[in-house]
């Protein structure tokens, strides 16, 4: 299987990079990350501590949206040139006639072009990393940053002069070269642009090296990734104008799936917001056996009454949509009794047992192994009750793309670190997405007449 898939892989990897349109968009996309340290001094001079900061929140915004888009539309040019394009001109045929099922087929349309995506998307990316570095030009007062300039262009032009060169001399397909260059070289540039400040003055590449905007970077590689998956599923059917169509009504629709959908899974109403949690046992900290307290403060009175017990939930989401307690029946006895709390045979449940304003404590009733993932923290969002699911809303939730899972703007932007455990999840969503698109092109492409 690997024989037939990897040359269909690589003829489709050469075909994308020789593609004038691949070269046209990437360094399109550069050009437009110098107008953006241009025309994104919009925030009034707000500043905060983090990796990006006052003007450079924008800057970062758009930039990623600018690659977001050109990725997009490169990924539907690309589909359609290396599938779509083959069966029109029946070229398909003399694959699908030698023994090669069209599944494998599919599959390695799909490696070739999403590689191919790959090195114009690190490309793109490195063109944004660049303009981070320099930062946005508020004033006419503000310095350039001569070391972005020289390594940025120099790699730039030279990876062009060579493609140009070899193309002359030796017949080289220029994009294709040029594509091939343009990774490396801003790459080196980069990293040289790292080892040296504004100044020129040699310092440590994590100076200015941006963790959070790299992980940002790779969540947002995972979006495009199942983007050309659905070019490529588009592409096994419809031909160029109207691929690039599906893309861009799937392109915005997944960016407002919460809004259409999302709203309509989950029904909760949070009372408060968690200011601080502390323990009223001096020994142990934790919240799982009969009796264990805890005393939460919360930043404004509760938006509507909560008395002794009540059921006690919590959680990282507004909605409700993923609590950190486990569903349990309200507790039946006496909240005042606090022998009542210490029986490990009676059902489980987190009761309040005071209510003073914003200051509410909380008990352990029954045995709460397992049943609470953590103690309340600075945050969590504070409800009564369960979380109801709506599952008709749900099940189109789920199916559909979901861009915004990919989106870490707002955390970089608002100086929260992205945990590495999200990153990964949103990883293994992005794959369950590509197989669902792929499985599907390859069920309209094995029925599709290409003879």
């Amino acid at each position: 299987m690997l024989q037939q898939i990897l040359p269909i892989a690589r003829n489709a990897f050469v075909e994308s990079l020789r593609q004038p349109i691949f070269l046209l968009l990437i360094l399109l996309s550069g050009v437009l990350q110098v107008f953006n340290t241009w025309n994104t001094g919009y925030s009034m001079g707000y500043t905060e501590s983090g990796e990006v900061s006052g003007d450079n929140k924008l800057l970062l915004d758009i930039g990623m949206s600018t690659v977001f888009v050109a990725a997009t539309l490169l990924a539907a040019f690309i589909a359609t040139s290396v599938l779509s394009r083959e069966i029109e001109n029946k070229t398909v045929l003399t694959v699908v006639s030698k023994p090669v099922d069209r599944p494998l087929l599919v599959i390695g349309k799909y490696l070739g072009v999403a590689g191919a995506i790959m090195v114009a998307s690190v490309t793109m990316l490195i063109y944004l990393l660049f303009a981070i570095r320099h930062g946005v030009m508020s004033t006419a007062a503000d310095e350039l940053d001569g070391p972005v300039l020289f390594f940025g262009l120099s790699a730039t032009l030279l990876a062009l002069v060579l493609a140009a060169w070899t193309n002359f001399f030796y017949g080289w397909n220029f994009p294709q070269t040029a594509v091939s260059l343009l990774l490396p070289f801003t790459s080196i540039g980069y990293f040289l642009t790292l080892c040296v400040s504004k100044m020129w003055r040699p310092q440590s590449p994590g100076v200015d090296f941006k963790p959070q905007i790299t992980i940002a970077c790779l969540c947002l590689m995972m979006a495009i990734l199942v983007l050309t998956s659905i070019a490529t599923a588009a592409s096994t059917r419809l031909k160029q104008v109207a691929t690039i169509a599906v893309c861009a009504v799937v392109f915005v629709l997944s960016l407002l799936t919460n809004h259409l959908i999302g709203q309509h899974v989950y029904h909760n109403e949070y009372f408060g917001i968690v200011r601080q949690a502390t323990t009223l046992d001096a020994v142990r900290h934790e919240l799982s056996r009969p009796g264990d307290s805890y005393r939460v403060e919360l930043q404004q009175d509760p938006t509507y009454p909560v008395k002794p017990g009540d059921s006690f939930y919590f959680g990282p989401s507004p909605n409700g949509s993923a609590m950190w307690v486990a569903r349990h029946e309200k507790f039946p006895g006496d909240p005042a009794d606090g022998g009542e709390f210490l029986d490990a045979g009676r059902p489980f449940a987190l009761v309040v047992t005071e209510s003073k304003g914003r200051n509410l404590t909380i008990k352990v009733a029954g045995n709460g192994a397992g049943s609470i993932a953590r103690p309340p923290a600075e945050g969590d969002y504070a409800f009564i009750r369960p979380t109801e699911v709506s599952w008709g809303a749900l099940a189109p939730w789920a199916m559909l793309p979901n861009m915004q899972l990919f989106w870490m703007i707002d955390a970089v932007s608002q100086n929260q670190g992205i945990p590495v455990g999200h990153a990964i999840l949103a990883g293994m969503y992005g794959l369950a997405q590509i197989v669902v698109f792929l499985c599907l092109g390859i069920i309209l492409f094995q029925k599709r007449d290409v003879g």
